[in-house]
């Protein structure tokens, strides 16, 4: 005779503690983390139409400035007089000379003030195969500046609305590298 034996049934817990342990850790750290990840959102338009009539409000700014972003140069034009205002080669380490931009937007900022209507646009043309980077430090340089208010330093408005579109062909005939 053969005894067959019953299985014993047991009750198994299941231990967590080590899960909840780095739930603990864990929580904290990603929520904390959440604070540093920020996105910055820009409004940007297109520049208007060339064969479109100036608006009245276009008509009493003393100039209507644009950034044009060649490989070897930043060019200021007056949209307005079809002027070139300034050129501004790259710097001496091969980078666009934002530095020099700055100063000469805020110059011409200081001469729109004084006419008494404040001019807000600009427009940033740039040639379709500009690198990013130099897009983005160009439209932080017309954007804003840095002013001494009571020895503390604020950002004021430079040139706040900006206009983005594709410069036209390069004309100067000077190579990319700089030699004609």
């Amino acid at each position: 005779m053969s005894s067959r034996k019953k299985p014993r049934v047991t009750d198994v817990e299941l231990n967590i503690t080590t899960f909840m342990n780095l739930m603990v850790v864990l929580i904290p750290f990603l929520l904390l983390d959440a604070v540093f990840t920020q996105m910055s959102i820009l409004q940007l338009t297109l520049p208007s139409s060339a064969e479109a009539p100036p608006s009245p409000e276009e008509d009493r700014k003393p100039f209507s400035l644009e950034v044009l972003i060649y490989k070897n140069r930043y060019e200021l034009v007056d949209r307005k007089s079809e002027s070139v205002l300034s050129v501004i080669p790259v710097a001496a380490d091969g980078k666009h000379d934002t530095a020099k931009l700055h100063e000469t937007l805020v110059r011409l900022k200081g001469r729109a003030d004084e006419f008494g209507e404040p001019v807000r646009d600009i427009a940033i043309l740039c040639e379709k195969d500009t690198p990013y980077e130099i897009l983005i430090m160009t439209m932080d340089t017309v954007r804003v500046t840095d002013t001494m208010v009571n020895g503390t330093s604020i950002k004021k408005e430079l040139f706040p609305d900006i206009s983005i579109g594709t410069a036209p062909a390069d004309q100067s005939g000077v190579a990319p590298g700089g030699a004609a």
